[in-house]
């Protein structure tokens, strides 16, 4: 973020605060109290969002000194970033700016997205003014800061949804039931508010903005706020996308709604093969399993990435083959090299897992894959093939040859 002249102006004749500090020159051990400084904005304790700046070449009453802003000073002021004293680095940049009609040097700092941010070990925050050593509580709250926003993506509050936004209906008669016994059902004595938050579906009993979980679960309309939140179904004559289509189909709403109805369309393209010529007994199977289809498009639905994407899920069928297309690729502890092995499990959206084995859609963790090959190889198909890239995972099923 670059200031403009006049909001910088603006800011220095406000004075010191939570986010400005002003120091007169570089010299002597100024530049350890500038590093506490960046520091401390980094790890923006009052939560404001906003970037912190340290002028240098002004006095505490907002003078201007009039120094002389070197090529040699930038660069010292830049080193603090790379330096390896503040951990992890803080995002900041350096400029020669003209304030008041005297040159100073502005070090503009973001706010950290994984404080504490520490100077030679040491927490620095700033309240008001005062700049001085993290309390224990100042810790801990800066802690949360980062636990907070580690939370996994499918769990995220949406700005401008509420409970509105909701199927409540769905919520109490197909999601309740299904996440407690009858008997705590008859037992619980929470608010709507507080069951929905107990699910995930909404941040809090006391903030009822949904969550991406709750949109996806019981969204009205899940893609007026997660736009990727759909499957892309096209079925072509041909071997290539220049081939005639036959069949397309855009398949959203809720997950339970885009897995039936996903469902329905893979089962009505499927094709029963009789062999009669080689037993006494009627022979039949099928183009592809319906239940390694099934196992494959509930792990994309699963494991795909819903964050920063406008990109659907794509299943393409072929005369010879179907591809499936998931956006984001390997994550955590699954690997290109290890990708499909059912004992390395990761889990990009956790609480959807979750909720998608509540629903009855998965019925154990981490053995879709395995399932589906099964089913392939029993019905006479190649093994899927996968593809993994940084970005989507392909996979690419080949149908069964008689």
């Amino acid at each position: 973020m670059r200031f403009d002249d006049a909001t910088l102006e603006e800011i220095l004749r406000e004075g010191e605060s939570y986010r400005v500090e002003f120091k007169e020159t570089l010299a002597g051990g100024v530049s350890d109290a500038i590093s506490e400084s960046i520091c401390a904005f980094a790890n923006d304790l009052p939560a404001s969002g906003k970037p912190g700046i340290v002028f240098v070449g002004v006095r505490d009453n907002r003078e201007p000194v009039g120094i002389n802003v070197t090529d040699r000073m930038l660069q010292q002021l830049t080193s603090i970033k790379t330096n390896g004293h503040i951990i992890p680095p803080p995002s900041l940049f350096v400029e020669k700016r003209t304030v008041a009609n005297s040159d100073v040097a502005v070090v503009t700092v973001l706010p950290s997205d994984s404080p504490p941010v520490r100077y030679k070990g040491a927490i620095h925050v700033r309240n008001g003014p005062r700049r001085g050593v993290a309390t224990a509580q100042e810790e801990r709250i800066l802690n949360e800061k980062r636990r907070a926003r580690d939370t996994p993506f499918d769990i995220h509050p949406v700005p401008g949804t509420g409970i509105s936004d909701l199927n409540l209906i769905q919520f109490e008669h197909e999601y309740l039931p299904r996440s407690f016994s009858i008997e705590s059902l008859e037992a619980n004595e929470r608010s709507l508010e507080e069951q929905l938050a107990a699910t995930k579906m909404i941040a809090s009993a006391d903030d009822p903005t949904a969550t991406v979980l709750g949109l996806l679960v019981l969204g009205k309309q899940p893609r007026d706020f997660i736009p990727s939140s759909y499957i892309q179904f096209l079925r072509i004559r041909g071997y290539g996308l220049a081939d005639s289509i036959a069949d397309e189909q855009v398949i959203d709403g809720t997950v339970s709604d885009i897995l039936r109805r996903s469902d329905e369309k893979l089962r009505g393209h499927i094709h029963t093969h009789v062999d009669i010529t080689g037993s006494d007994l009627e022979q039949r199977a099928w183009t592809f399993p319906l239940g390694a289809l099934q196992q494959l498009v509930r792990n994309a639905v699963m494991h795909r990435t819903y964050e920063k994407t406008n990109m659907p899920i794509r299943v393409t069928w072929f005369d010879d083959r179907i591809e499936l297309i998931s956006p984001g690729g390997a994550y955590g502890t699954v690997t290109r090299e290890n990708f499909g092995r059912p004992d390395i499990v990761d889990y990009r959206n956790p609480t959807l897992a979750e909720a998608m084995k509540t629903l009855g859609y998965v019925q154990k963790f981490g053995i879709g894959i395995s399932i589906a090959t099964r089913l392939l190889q029993e019905n006479g198909n190649p093994d899927p093939a996968f593809n993994v890239e940084e970005s989507f995972v392909q996979v690419t099923i080949r149908e069964f040859q008689a």
